[in-house]
């Protein structure tokens, strides 16, 4: 019996540092709610905004510490605008560097949080980055275009970290 009591204590007392819940930054406490209106985009690929604010939902939603809400009832809204889609070279075919084998792409989404009651205040603000690379084999716009949801997911899960979490 003795036994069974310090075996319950030690396991009690091994997950005294952890807690579940509440880990999200001081300065949002308040916020529990947030509203996503559709993203503006400033580049040139179509229907980006929807899929980044659909990706954006969706991070939230797995996170689960906010809830997605109308304009109406909401404590926060958050407000994003992507603002690059970048290209590089990742590798070249091996008889001639100037023709790319693995391409990356990168994407930047800046993106504020502001009160619901005064949208003149700044809740938080920051900018996000995703990143991923594909082979450029084949139809180049059909392979940048099966890229574009990876890239805006790493993003958005960037985003939803930071403001979760604060960082």
């Amino acid at each position: 019996m003795s036994k069974l009591v310090i075996i319950l204590c030690l396991f009690l007392v091994s997950c005294a540092g952890y807690q579940l819940g509440g880990s999200k930054p001081s300065n949002l406490s308040h916020v529990k709610s947030i509203h996503i209106p559709l993203f503006q985009n400033d580049t040139l690929f179509v229907r980006a905004e929807t899929q980044a604010t659909n990706s954006v939902v969706d991070a939230l939603n797995r996170d689960g510490t906010y809830q997605i809400a109308s304009s109406e009832s909401a404590d926060a809204i958050l407000k994003g605008r992507i603002t690059d889609l970048d290209y590089g070279q990742v590798s070249s075919i091996r008889t001639d560097s100037l023709r790319s084998e693995e391409l990356s792409l990168t994407i930047h989404i800046d993106w504020s949080l502001v009160d619901a009651s005064n949208p003149s205040r700044i809740l938080v603000k920051g900018r996000s980055t995703g990143r991923t690379t594909f082979f450029a084999r084949g139809n180049l716009n059909i392979a940048r275009t099966n890229a574009l949801p990876d890239a805006l997911q790493r993003a958005c899960e960037s985003l939803s970290s930071r403001l979760a979490d604060g960082f």
